[in-house]
């Protein structure tokens, strides 16, 4: 079976969810998902919304996830020895020169991010979870690409494992290499290729035990050099659900779960801005046979005598204005409960985003959006390292890491952040100690050298010709004591010779070994 019958065929399954995700994107960015139309062609110019507040919590919510999931000034992750392997094959005291080498690689990885778009397609996949609750990410050679739910269809088991993924792109015939046009032009036209120049390209995942293969297909042929393969634990296909229901493939979005009171402040708004613009209308009358003119009315000027009787004029207003009280009142309910459902209140504007404010985000987004980043781990955190890490190993970037001796860490969530968290339990340590069992229970029980190191890779720096080790501390220390010896008997030097026994008056041997005058 071909890709664009599988297409075809599992998008009925999708056809529901891409319907209440248009619904959720009209009321918040409507450019965001385009429903069933594929693409921008022909397309209508996009209705705005009455109201803002739709928008303003999608882009909120899913820079809050953002910083939350991928922070941009500490680790979302570390790689951490397995303490199995510690015992066997390594000692204790290397512990931390691995600790130093991994937050290298961590380094490296995370400086690789923050050089890439990474970020900027990651903010984008996360408005698309919290409006449709789906969004695909392939993780390619050139960085990040977003598929929007319609452009891509899923299947899963019951155990809501991925088995197969389709896509479909509209691309330039120029940037296909290996491209075959059609013998029948015909069959070009039927496949819907109305474009000369644009041809749709499908793309087949399926899942082969523990690997994914994948290739392209175009006028129902295989793309000639389009196969490839990965690992299920190092695939590039990462797709995305929001909030989950058993036996579904695709996810549905925080937007759907107060779609009713987003209609509601929708309805509210466009009939607060007509009425408002009704009641601000202003009609004079003039009674038919008043002796007042209306083309005098019209034509005078402020403060201008015009010869007329005032009872024959009239003045015309929409008299609403309890009506708009009432709806402006309800609007401010609707208003205040998104706010809090897309955690709007909240947010604190600053130049610096510090850790303890990372970590208060987390808890704010794991309180009230349950286990959500529970869900967002395995799906995309998880993957999306072990992507980064096998890549990075194929290239060189990094040195290989053996399996089942090292294993990464998520650490993106309310439990820690990253490895200033480490710091953070260092420091409390020891204080207890220095609390319970005096300041100099530090020096007699404490390593120095182990803290130092310790210190330096949780906070991810490269201790080389920076830290001295504890022979050199050692052998300065020695250096200095001798230097202070030989500049103590320096200064005692004087005092000596005025000393009784120095004196040949006082001592005879003294006077027996100086020469006769």
């Amino acid at each position: 079976m071909t890709a664009k019958s599988r297409y075809d065929i599992l998008s009925s399954d999708r056809s529901q969810f891409l319907t209440e995700a248009e619904d959720a994107t009209k009321l918040t960015l409507p450019y965001l998902i385009r429903g069933h139309e594929d693409y921008s062609k022909g397309m209508k110019q996009l209705k705005t919304p009455w109201q803002s507040v739709g928008a303003k919590g999608v882009v909120a919510l899913a820079s809050k996830l953002s910083l939350s999931l991928v922070p941009p000034q500490t680790s979302f992750f570390k790689l951490q020895l397995d303490e199995s392997q510690l015992g066997e094959n390594f000692g204790p005291e290397i512990k931390s020169e691995l600790d130093l080498s991994f937050a290298k690689i961590e380094r490296t990885i995370l400086d690789a991010i923050a050089a890439s778009d990474d970020r900027v397609v990651i903010h984008q996949a996360l408005q698309h979870l919290v409006v449709g609750g789906n969004a695909l990410i392939f993780m390619g050679k050139a960085g990040l690409k977003l598929f929007p739910l319609n452009r891509y269809v899923i299947e899963r088991d019951g155990n809501g494992e991925v088995i197969e993924i389709v896509t479909k792109e509209r691309i330039n015939k120029d940037l296909i290499p290996n491209y075959e046009p059609p013998k029948n032009e015909y069959q070009d036209v039927v496949d819907g290729e109305e474009d000369e120049n644009e041809i749709d390209v499908y793309t087949h995942c399926k899942r082969d035990n523990n690997r994914f293969i994948w290739h392209q297909e175009i006028n129902n042929k295989r793309l000639k050099g389009s196969e490839s393969k990965a690992p299920v634990d190092a695939t590039p296909w990462l797709p995305l659900r929001f909030n989950t229901v058993d036996g579904e493939a695709y996810g549905r979005g925080r937007v759907g779960q107060f779609i009713g009171d987003l209609k509601s402040l929708e309805a509210l708004s466009q009939a607060i801005v007509e009425g408002s613009a009704a009641a601000a209308k202003v009609v004079f009358t003039v009674s038919p046979s008043s002796t007042t003119k209306p083309q005098t009315l019209a034509q005078a000027g402020n403060g201008a005598i015009v010869q007329g009787r005032p009872d024959d004029i009239g003045v015309i207003q929409v008299g609403k204005t309890a009506d708009f009280a009432t709806a402006l009142q309800h609007m401010q309910t609707l208003e205040r409960r998104l706010n809090e459902a897309f955690l709007i209140l909240s947010v604190r504007q600053s130049e610096r985003t510090t850790a303890e404010e990372v970590r208060m985000t987390q808890m704010e987004l794991e309180q009230q959006l349950g286990g959500l980043f529970g869900l967002l781990t395995v799906e995309f955190l998880v993957p999306y390292l072990n992507r980064k890490l096998s890549v990075f190993q194929k290239t060189g970037e990094i040195p290989r890491i053996p399996k089942g001796m090292v294993k990464p860490i998520i650490v993106a969530g309310i439990n820690s952040l990253g490895r200033g968290q480490d710091v953070q339990a260092l420091g409390q340590f020891l204080q207890t100690i220095a609390q319970t069992m005096g300041p100099e229970a530090i020096a007699t029980y404490i390593n120095a050298e182990e803290v130092v190191k310790r210190l330096a890779a949780a906070q991810g720096i490269d201790v080389l010709n920076l830290v001295k080790s504890m022979q050199e501390v050692q052998e300065e220390q020695q250096q200095a004591t001798a230097q202070e010896a030989e500049m103590e008997a320096i200064k005692q030097t004087p005092n000596l010779m005025k000393a009784p026994m120095m004196d040949p008056t006082k001592n005879p041997q003294i006077a027996q070994q100086q020469p006769p005058q």
